[in-house]
């Protein structure tokens, strides 16, 4: 375990248990692209931070934003957070609630759109002789 995620790991291993009803939503979304090829995780630790969710290889946290982060203080803390993971070269972008309630196929769409082509899509050509294509 790396030192800066001493206490980030374990605080993320509880959160994933007590996801909010967003999340839940989300998650059940981002799973279905994990079984086509994209490896979504959820509340992965980076540094002393647990991203909502993170697509390693993209280097892609997404964070979905409740009630909590309505205050100066609480947004002074997300723009803290965000700074830290974006000098570690990952790109954030944040979504409120109810973006995930009443959009969640867009915001899906969104996401992978921005992890580029499905894996799927990366296919050998076929060949004329076996009859395909």
């Amino acid at each position: 375990m790396r030192e800066d995620e001493r206490e980030s790991r374990p605080r993320a291993k509880a959160m994933r248990r007590e996801m909010t009803k967003a999340e839940f939503v989300l998650w059940t979304r981002l799973r279905e692209a994990n079984r086509h090829g994209y490896k979504f995780r959820r509340q992965h630790p980076i540094g002393p931070y647990a991203a909502d969710f993170a697509h390693v290889r993209g280097r892609l946290v997404i964070e979905i934003d409740g009630e909590t982060h309505g205050t100066e203080e609480e947004l002074a803390y997300d723009r803290r957070r965000d700074a830290y993971m974006q000098a570690r070269g990952w790109t954030v972008v944040r979504f409120p609630n109810v973006e995930v309630y009443e959009n969640v196929d867009g915001l899906v769409e969104h996401l992978l759109g921005r992890l580029g082509p499905h894996p799927a899509a990366k296919r050998r050509p076929t060949s004329p002789a076996s009859g395909r294509g």
